[in-house]
């Protein structure tokens, strides 16, 4: 692997473990349900993204 595509992998998943933050943290907000749903879809998106880097570096 190139020096490059691991710096692209490690930045992937510095993303991905930011927006699980930030999607826990907007989830938990019991009063805006848009929040909530914007949220949800961030905590997917990490979740996708790990299993993206997990298959490119397999």
């Amino acid at each position: 692997m190139t020096t490059i595509a691991a710096a692209l992998l490690s930045i992937g998943m510095i993303t991905a473990f930011l927006l699980a933050f930030v999607g826990v943290k907007q989830a938990l907000q019991k009063e805006d349900r848009t929040a909530r749903q914007r949220g949800l879809l961030m905590i997917a998106m990490a979740i996708i993204l790990v299993a993206n880097v997990l298959i490119w570096t397999l």
